[in-house]
């Protein structure tokens, strides 16, 4: 059951929090965070590439500094979410459940999925980043939706993320089209001059999308190669 107060959600593919002047500026991402104000956020590209997988956003700074609270997965000692994926999700929210979603890759990439208690009612969230290549991004969203077809608990689904996709009619995106609806969210790609729907959320049968967009604010335009995009939600 979907209460009737909106739920706004929101992906960011934060690069590694390296800003488009080459400098990590975890405080920046934050930033954005704020001005974009939403209730439960993906993010992609969170941790360090090599080594322990340190996650670029400090736990401290988020906890002294932000709304939000990382959805815990225990993965690597040092990292946030898995393989840079993170669900970040309000401090009062109740979070119910939590699991990765391992996928079929050539390199290693990873999903993440969360049951959470908002006031928007119990809401399901799957956060991605998904392959470069058409063929094993297509494998990767099958193994997403099977995944969560395979629950027993039935929740309203946010899927969130950077699809690597830039053809809307084919691929991943009709895959995904055949059981979600598309937030027309608009081009995220470049930061620059964005020109590429990389960046895509799409939403249950539950949900109605009242408003969305891509966040274009001054400190967005620097602090990513990609600018984060919304969706507020409401039952249908």
């Amino acid at each position: 059951m979907v209460s009737p107060l909106p739920l706004k959600v929101a992906s960011y593919n934060i690069h590694k929090g390296i800003g488009l002047d080459r400098r990590r500026n975890p405080e920046r991402v934050l930033e954005v965070l704020r001005e974009i104000d939403a209730d439960v956020i993906a993010l992609q590209e969170a941790d360090r590439r090599f080594g322990t997988r340190e996650s670029v956003l400090p736990t401290h700074l988020i906890d002294e500094h932000s709304d939000w609270k990382p959805v815990p997965f225990g993965m690597r000692a040092l990292s946030m979410g898995w393989h840079g994926n993170v669900i970040l999700v309000r401090k009062d929210a109740q979070i119910v459940d939590q699991e990765p979603i391992h996928l079929p890759a050539l390199e290693p990439r990873g999903a993440v999925m969360a049951d959470v208690r908002t006031q928007a009612g119990m809401v399901r969230v799957v956060g991605m980043h998904l392959d470069l290549s058409g063929l094993w991004r297509r494998r990767q969203a099958a193994a997403i939706m099977t995944h969560v077809d395979a629950s027993t608990r039935r929740y309203p689904t946010v899927l969130m993320g950077d699809l690597n996709e830039w053809t809307s009619a084919s691929g991943c995106l009709r895959d995904f089209c055949r059981d979600y609806q598309m937030a027309p969210t608009g081009p995220s790609f470049h930061s620059r001059r964005p020109v590429g729907r990389l960046d895509r959320i799409m939403v249950s049968r539950e949900w109605v999308v009242a408003e969305c967009g891509v966040h274009a604010s001054a400190a967005a335009r620097k602090t990513s190669d990609h600018l984060p995009i919304w969706a507020t939600l409401t039952a249908a």
